[in-house]
């Protein structure tokens, strides 16, 4: 069957097919459920040249395809100083693909080589302001990136480990700096170790981050250094020789949390404590 495909049809075909209840299922699950696409959207498609994004890309349009959201997409790269080999490979993947990606560029990586230290942080704030500010003048409502699971159990453990706080990577947010504008995230059910055997078995190759400082220290696909994520990668596997569903669990915890049983807790940016609410109890 394979062979009597092209590149695009099979890896489109593997989606529905293959992958169909391991990511396109979670794909639309995740739209649905946390709400990301309205009538009349206008999405702005990230894609950084990574399997993540490039997977994302698929999906929309497929969504597109057979979805019953009336909604349009914009599939956005941008190269904020890609050597022309890395840029060629977005451009062959995007080709062989079928993505209709419209390019746009910025000097994010002219300004973050004059650092010392490493500038994924940064970095990664200034791409999603160059990427807000175009989706917007093209007339975008949203961005969409390509997060998924795994991101959001590594970014819970991290908050807990190293900044003793409760904290989860939101499924949609609305921008602080970009009015009207909105930010979701598609993936954000679907498990890495899938994209990646999705990734393989279309025999694709994708882009990794490509900045300089690459030569010397390990990245993460979404652009930030990856030694503290790769630890809580490490991690997890670790707490799933204890318990399988290790990684579910810790997810699901952010669905089910009980103020009752906090310390203390943040809202829109204000404190609060137990006590507050023990005070002003009869019990």
């Amino acid at each position: 069957m394979k062979k009597s495909l092209t590149k695009q049809q099979f890896a489109e075909r593997s989606l529905i097919t293959t992958y169909r209840k391991r990511i396109w299922t979670k794909f639309v699950a995740a739209v649905n459920q946390y709400d990301l696409i309205q009538d009349g959207d206008c999405i702005a498609v990230c894609v950084s040249g990574g399997k993540d994004s490039f997977l994302m890309a698929k999906c929309f349009q497929e969504m597109l395809r057979h979805g019953k959201q009336n909604f349009s997409c914009k599939f956005l790269v941008m190269n904020p100083g890609y050597t022309p080999e890395n840029m060629q490979k977005i451009l062959d993947n995007a080709s062989a693909l079928g993505i209709p990606i419209e390019v746009f560029q910025s000097s994010i990586f002219e300004y973050v080589d004059t650092l010392e230290k490493s500038p994924c942080y940064l970095c990664a704030r200034m791409r999603r302001g160059h990427l807000y500010s175009e989706a917007q003048q093209r007339g975008c409502n949203k961005i969409a990136l390509g997060h998924h699971f795994n991101d959001v159990v590594e970014t819970i453990l991290m908050g807990m480990l190293y900044n003793g706080q409760i904290q989860s990577m939101m499924p949609k947010l609305h921008s602080q700096n970009f009015s009207g504008m909105q930010l979701i995230r598609p993936m954000y059910q679907i498990e890495e170790n899938d994209i990646i055997a999705w990734k393989n078995l279309n025999e694709l190759d994708f882009l990794r981050c490509a900045c300089r400082f690459t030569k010397d220290v390990s990245f993460g696909e979404n652009g930030e250094h990856a030694s503290k994520r790769q630890e809580m990668k490490n991690l997890v596997q670790k707490l799933k020789k204890l318990n399988p569903q290790a990684d579910q669990s810790i997810f699901k915890s952010m669905e089910n949390v009980n103020v009752d049983t906090a310390i203390g807790w943040k809202m829109n940016g204000e404190r609060h404590s137990f006590l507050d609410k023990y005070k002003n109890s009869d019990d």
